[in-house]
């Protein structure tokens, strides 16, 4: 549900934040201080459009946000996790709108699309009256909220997963029916191209294996001379060696009388140096012993990179993407060829998905013609309580030409408001005062079942007056005790059924004008209630009326 909303520098509201409740909560105030001001920035928070006017004049931007309880509402929170946007049980919708028109959109502190923004704000709030956010008038929620009441959500479901199964296979099926020849010969060129890489056969670290041993066995002759010459230089050499020169060293210095440490020390390093020369000598003549030059292995190598080479040249690309090529091809061909299925087993499986899928959606339509009378019978019932006695409310199920996700219909809420006047669809019914009242009807029925926590009903109360304004408030105060409910009025048989009441006022200051919006306690909610009752002169009548009135709604 709403717990709060904050607005700033919108319309004429300076700064506003508010602690929302749960029930319903009547909003009032006087003409022209702005009781739908709150409404409007809701519904900017749930993606509504906008433009540079909603501005507060002489301000840079308008700010808004809204904060929803979602502890609750596990597919709201299913929904945020996708998109990485959970924040705990909390859902902030956020927009700030610059006077230059331009809009940006936040959820949960992150930027966001106004797609997003209104696809998480449906599930959460539902606006009726005079406003754009009506989700009643599209035939899609018409049709949820009909599985809904019949409890057969989990059915529709069913059957829009054996729809996509079915289309999927028929795709395939008509796929490979209706091969053209271009399709044809793009098989054989990669037939062609995947018999080429097969017999290439390169392997993972091939390439960089192949080099190198091309790079040794290239450089055998130059290592068996480079290793000789290390060697003779060290030992071998007749002409003088290091072991020779160390050797002479040695002996200089051991003839040295009187010894000290000093020479000690350096008589042990030549001699260690002597032992390494020698061993390293000895290392260099086996290493050379071992290195065998082998030009058949050598022609070997050469002749597999050069087709790897020329393989990797005709397909434009380096050779360490020929093995990703073939997967790419291999998987293609695998694809167009259909893969090991023949036609005949996809052609039955697709008769058997549609025979499932036709069976679901046969057993749906039953159910929903069961569904729609008892709801439409209820929703009528509660209409002709709404000052419109000779209203008639239908649900018409369209049949469609072909079955579709949704089954073999199409759902139309149906209103004729008056005798004599053919049935019409809810969405051209022209009275925005009229469709609230019809809303509102339908809300009630099918409270218990909606998904939607929080309903907002502007001006329902057009039109009516009296016993009738009475019924819309109870109505309303039933719908708000099984979760949230706001109901802009100017009526006090409405107001006086609220859980809650909040009320609009304008102030005056210079040349600057403002609205504020505050929660009445007890003594000025009479107050408040009197003035909706006898206009802005408060008599003890009618302030007696007030107390009354509020009266009989805490002993309901």
């Amino acid at each position: 549900m709403l717990t709060s909303i904050a607005i700033k520098n919108f319309a004429i509201v300076d700064t506003l934040d508010l602690e929302l409740k749960k029930g319903m909560t009547a909003i009032s105030g006087e003409t022209g201080a702005g009781k739908s001001i709150m409404v409007d920035a809701l519904s900017l928070c749930l993606g509504g459009r906008t433009d540079a006017g909603v501005v507060r004049h002489g301000e840079k931007k308008a700010d808004i946000s809204a904060t929803f309880d979602i502890s609750t509402y596990p597919h709201v929170q299913a929904w945020l996790e996708e998109r990485d946007l959970e924040n705990e049980h909390s859902c902030i919708l956020r927009r700030v709108i610059t006077k230059e028109g331009r809009s940006k959109a936040y959820l949960n502190g992150r930027p966001c699309t106004l797609t997003d923004l209104k696809e998480v704000g449906s599930f959460l709030v539902d606006i009726h009256g005079q406003h754009e956010h009506q989700s009643l008038l599209k035939r899609s929620a018409q049709r949820q909220q009909l599985d809904e009441y019949g409890q057969l959500t989990e059915l529709a479901s069913q059957v829009h997963e054996e729809y996509s199964a079915w289309k999927k296979l028929r795709e395939e099926l008509h796929a490979k029916q209706n091969r053209s020849a271009e399709i044809e010969s793009r098989v054989q060129l990669l037939s062609y191209q995947a018999e080429e890489l097969s017999q290439l056969d390169l392997k993972d670290g091939e390439i960089e294996s192949l080099e190198q041993e091309q790079a040794f066995l290239s450089n055998i002759a130059d290592a068996q001379y480079k290793a000789y010459n290390a060697s003779a230089i060290l030992r071998e050499s007749d002409e003088g060696n290091v072991c020779s020169l160390l050797h002479q060293a040695i002996q200089q210095a051991s003839s040295i009388d009187p010894s000290t440490k000093e020479l000690e020390d350096a008589l042990e390093m030549m001699n260690q140096a002597l032992i390494q020369a020698e061993e390293a000598s000895s290392s260099l003549t086996h290493y050379q012993d071992t290195l065998e030059q082998d030009p058949e292995r050598l022609q070997e190598i050469e002749s597999r990179l050069e087709a790897i080479y020329d393989t990797a040249r005709k397909h434009k690309l380096l050779p360490e993407g020929l093995m990703r090529l073939r997967e790419e091809v291999e998987a293609e061909l695998e694809q167009l060829s259909g893969g090991e299925e023949s036609l005949e087993t996809l052609k039955l499986k697709e008769e058997n998905a549609y025979q499932q899928l036709t069976t679901s959606a046969t057993l749906l339509t039953e159910k929903r013609m069961q569904a729609k009378e008892e709801l439409a019978r209820h929703v009528e019932e509660q209409i002709h309580g709404l000052g419109m006695p000779h209203a008639r409310f239908l649900i018409h199920c369209e049949p469609l030409e072909q079955i579709s996700s949704n089954g073999f219909e199409e759902i139309e809420y149906m209103i004729a408001s008056n005798p004599g006047q053919p049935a019409q669809p809810l969405r051209k019914v022209a009275s925005g005062g009229e469709l609230s009242r019809i809303s509102l009807a339908i809300q009630v029925v099918t409270a218990n079942t909606s998904t939607i926590p929080t309903l907002v009903f502007d001006e329902v109360d057009v039109g009516i007056s009296g016993g009738i304004a009475e019924v819309v408030g109870r109505m309303l105060r039933s719908v708000g005790g099984r979760g949230q409910v706001f109901c802009v009025t100017h009526l006090a048989q409405v107001a006086a059924q609220g859980h809650q009441h909040l009320r609009v006022s304008k102030s005056v200051e210079g040349n600057s004008t403002s609205s504020r919006v505050e929660p009445l306690l007890e003594q000025y909610r009479t107050q408040e209630i009197a003035r909706l009752l006898g206009g802005l002169e408060l008599t003890e009548q009618t302030l007696a009326h007030a107390q009354e009135m509020l009266g009989n709604v805490q002993l309901q």
